[in-house]
């Protein structure tokens, strides 16, 4: 079953949806949104990253894609650095560039299957979701499963404004 199946077609009409790998997308699309890409290459470099956010515009949020992350590092310790530094570089790019001049953001991150490095994803909601929300942004962790999709799209969406250092899944 699809996010459109779940949710209000228009849902996300206007939103502007960046993320860092497309598997997403497709379903973020077809509720109305924009997914431009926010590509990350290793090693990380922090200014690449920050003209590429900046780049983007306004974005309303960002969805993090660690599955997608450890599994391009081949799993295991790399696989959950790359998942980890990766997703809170790019989360924090667009913070920098986007969300703290407009005052309010969501960042969704994508949890792998593998347990550490979900672990690792969750305390980085918890932890960035009380350091950030003087800025109003809220940011959740999504484990691997069942309707991501929907998921995912219904935390970007308006209804999502009530979660935030939460992991679902």
């Amino acid at each position: 079953m699809d996010a459109t199946e779940l949710l209000r077609p228009s849902l996300l009409e206007g939103s502007t949806i960046a993320v860092t790998h497309d598997g997403c997308g497709a379903g973020l699309r077809a509720l109305g949104a924009t997914t431009p890409l926010l590509a990350l290459a290793f090693p990380l470099d922090d200014d690449a990253l920050a003209a590429a956010a900046a780049g983007l515009g306004t974005v309303d949020a960002i969805v993090c894609d660690g599955g997608a992350l450890f599994d391009a590092a081949d799993g295991g310790l790399p696989g959950l650095r790359a998942a980890a530094d990766g997703c809170f570089a790019a989360a924090r790019a667009v913070v920098n560039a986007s969300f703290i001049p407009a005052g309010r953001g969501k960042i969704v991150l994508l949890a792998p299957a593998d347990a550490a490095t979900a672990a690792a994803l969750e305390n980085t909601a918890r932890t960035t979701s009380t350091e950030w929300a003087r800025h109003g942004i809220v940011i959740t962790c999504v484990h691997d499963g069942e309707e991501t999709e929907a998921l995912v799209a219904f935390l970007c969406s308006p209804a999502g404004d009530y979660y935030s250092g939460c992991a679902f899944g």
